[in-house]
């Protein structure tokens, strides 16, 4: 594989007021694979005291669009066109981590699956797993840096 786009990477992770105000953060990037985290808060939780499947969602989603964009040629960009979830057990714990890697890049469409895993700093579980499909796209002229 290429070299990371990092400029893609970093644009999807810093540029999107949601993923800002969700706190997702980079932890690391390589051609095909990114890694993020989520400090979790109490805005983070459903009724019960467990991680919201859409928070997990989201984070499972964003950072699979990192990912493919880390192999995304200059100029191109990802949308989502379409995800599964597969929430495998309850999350609990302080922090969400996710691990996405390309499965397939291709010119028009690429796959990605992504782990989310829970925990404590001393023992994380994985939560959920989901498979992303994105598409490539030219970034238009007018669209934000």
């Amino acid at each position: 594989m290429a070299a990371v786009n990092e400029q893609e990477v970093e644009r999807i992770l810093l540029a999107a007021p949601f993923i800002r105000d969700l706190g997702l953060q980079l932890e690391s990037a390589s051609p095909g694979e990114c890694c993020t985290c989520l400090k979790l808060a109490q805005r983070h939780l459903q009724q019960d005291g467990y991680v919201h499947a859409g928070v997990q969602a989201t984070v499972a989603d964003h950072t699979a669009g990192a990912a493919a964009a880390s192999v995304a040629g200059a100029g191109q960009s990802v949308l989502t066109a379409e995800f599964k979830i597969n929430l495998l057990r309850s999350a609990r714990g302080d922090t969400l981590r996710c691990v996405a890697r390309v499965l397939k890049a291709g010119a028009s469409l690429t796959v990605v699956e992504s782990e989310v895993f829970c925990g404590t700093r001393d023992e994380t579980r994985l939560v959920s797993k989901a498979t992303v499909t994105l598409a490539i796209v030219t970034r238009r002229e007018d669209a934000p840096a």
